[in-house]
């Protein structure tokens, strides 16, 4: 088989395309769409004017609709679907809500019985006098004209259609009229002791139940985010769960909710015939609602310390500062990195040690100040090494106290610790003592005595004066010859007097 290609001219071309928009044109713009009534379920004819008429639904398009102008001969022909009405025939509120709620409730059925007790109902909220006397009825009882008509066309479905009948028409008339549209809201609490409890609450323009889906939570009843027959203004607890750690967040959810049947039918008109109500169905609208402000996970960072090198002779202050969470978690920013946390420290100079958690002593002198950042990419994860610009110069104790403030950081971080946070490392912890001792006293070398000249060889040498002796002290080998000689006189003497003394024993002489 061959593929025949057939060129168009084109003005051809265009005309196809106009042609095309014209029937687009049309198919927008035409009218709302009819189709022909066909006989539903009940008693009676079918057809446009008969002896006993038809009482029960009539089907367009698949619907069980039913009668609003009573009087008029039945729809057989094409109608039109005129949508959700809320003035539907020119009835009022209270009238279109009973009538929709028995079309809703018991007109979609295959039972003929409770078909034509719907029929005759909401002829009746229609236009009663014009319904009880349609058939030659001169009365005032709704159960009287059934069965005026039906014991000659129905009589052993009569008794049952007049009790239905007259018992939808009591319900019916006690509906209240309600809007055709509702709307509602989730509306979030948040406990003020813990961001991960707290509350949702459903409220709406009117009452209702439907369903709740929660985003980032789930209802602490059940563990589940989903709740089936939540009902409009109730409270339910809800349990948060947080997407990312560290990071703030915020619980949100939807739902949908089916409230009672609108003051409204499905309204449809055939020319020359009557007009009908189907089913408005009930209202169903979408609730959805947030938290009023993020879910801040709350944080407080702390910080350890220690000096490398505690004793020194002098230079910068070193220091290495850890930080970490000592309650939360560490606050992340939206792309995962750390939020950054500033810490600083005041450097004191104290004489002697201080006593670890003592107050500062007010003969301390300050020596200067330290800060450090935490890196967004590794946050907490690594010790920072703290040089300090000023060096150490007098000997003492240097003892850094550290403490994080609220004041110093980012405002994406003072959301998680609060405005007034502070943290503060206490005075004189021994690992943030660093000493400078003094430099060595170097000792002072003792004076060389002054050189002698060396004695002449054989002799006693040159004499030194008196003033020099009495400058430089007596020299030994000055005086050993004088003092030779003054020891052999002595003696000499000594053995004189011995020679002169009488013996041990002997008399002494007595003249």
């Amino acid at each position: 088989m061959r593929l025949l290609l057939v060129r168009l001219p084109l003005p051809a071309y265009m005309l196809i395309l106009a042609g095309l928009v014209v029937l687009l044109v049309i198919d927008v713009v035409a009218p709302p769409r009819a189709d022909a009534a066909e006989r539903g379920v009940g008693f009676g004819t079918w057809a446009p004017i008969s002896a006993y008429g038809w009482h029960g639904s009539m089907l367009i398009d698949g619907v069980h609709t039913y009668c609003i102008t009573p009087g008029a001969p039945a729809p057989t022909g094409p109608s039109t679907d005129h949508g959700v009405s809320g003035s539907a025939a020119g009835l009022s509120p209270q009238q279109l809500a009973g009538i929709n709620l028995l079309v809703s409730n018991y007109g979609q059925t295959q039972d003929p019985v409770q078909a034509a007790a719907v029929a005759w109902a909401v002829k009746a909220i229609a236009n009663r006098q014009e319904t009880l006397h349609a058939f030659g009825y001169r009365g005032d009882s709704l159960a009287e004209a059934i069965h005026w008509t039906l014991s000659a066309l129905a009589p052993q479905h009569d008794r049952a259609v007049q009790e239905r009948a007259v018992a939808y028409y009591d319900e019916a008339i006690r509906a209240a009229p309600t809007a055709t549209t509702a709307s509602g809201s989730l509306v979030f609490s948040t406990d003020a002791a813990d961001h991960r409890s707290g509350t949702v609450r459903v409220d709406a323009t009117s009452a209702a139940t439907g369903s709740v889906t929660l985003v980032n939570a789930v209802f602490t009843e059940s563990g589940a985010p989903t709740l089936d027959g939540a009902s409009v203004g109730s409270t339910y607890s809800i349990r948060t769960l947080q997407p990312a750690e560290g990071r703030a967040y915020t619980v949100s959810g939807t739902g949908r909710f089916r409230t009672g049947l609108p003051a409204a039918v499905r309204h449809y008109t055939t020319p020359g015939g009557q007009q009908t109500a189907g089913p408005a169905g009930a209202i169903e609208f979408e609730v959805a609602g947030a938290d009023g402000a993020p879910r801040v996970p709350p944080f407080s960072p702390s910080i350890s310390t220690r000096v490398p090198v505690r004793e020194t002779a002098g230079g910068p202050y070193v220091d290495e500062v850890t930080f970490a969470a000592e309650a939360g978690s560490w606050p992340r920013a939206e792309d995962g990195s750390y939020l950054p946390v500033t810490a600083g420290a005041v450097v004191y100079r104290t004489e002697v040690q201080p006593e670890p958690g003592s107050a500062v002593p007010a003969e301390a002198s300050v020596a200067g100040a330290l800060q450090v950042t935490t890196d967004p990419l590794t946050g907490p994860a690594d010790a920072y090494t703290v040089t300090s610009p000023w060096q150490m110069t007098a000997p003492g104790f240097y003892t850094a106290v550290w403490s994080v403030r609220a004041a110093d950081q980012v405002a994406a971080v003072v959301a998680h610790t609060g405005p007034d946070f502070v943290w503060a490392e206490r005075f004189g912890e021994p690992s943030q003592v660093a000493v400078v001792t003094p430099p060595p006293v170097e000792p002072t070398a003792p004076e060389s005595p002054p050189t002698q000249a060396p004695a002449p060889a054989g002799g006693v040498g040159p004499q030194t004066p008196p003033a020099a002796l009495a400058a430089t002290g007596t020299d030994v080998a000055v005086v050993r010859g004088p003092a030779a000689m003054a020891i052999g006189l002595l003696s000499i003497g000594i053995a004189i007097v011995a020679s002169r003394r009488p013996r041990f024993g002997a008399r002494p002489v007595i003249r």
